[in-house]
């Protein structure tokens, strides 16, 4: 029985909600990290320690659920 790819790993839906314009260079990288490219992309990333904490840095411009 194969198991599908979310029953096997825990998922984060990571959503840009507010705009780069006027932010600083590392809040930047860290979103161009994350992956997303504009306003309102959405992307989903593995539940690792190391995404968290990119997530934690740049929180007040994303919003994040769990899938």
């Amino acid at each position: 029985m194969a198991k599908t790819k979310k029953e096997v790993t825990a998922g984060l839906k990571v959503t840009l909600i507010k705009s780069l314009i006027g932010r600083t260079e590392p809040h930047r990288a860290t979103v161009k990290g994350l992956g997303l490219r504009r306003m309102h992309h959405t992307v989903e990333l593995q539940d690792t320690p190391a995404i968290r904490g990119m997530i934690n840095a740049v929180n007040y411009l994303l919003k994040v659920e769990k899938i």
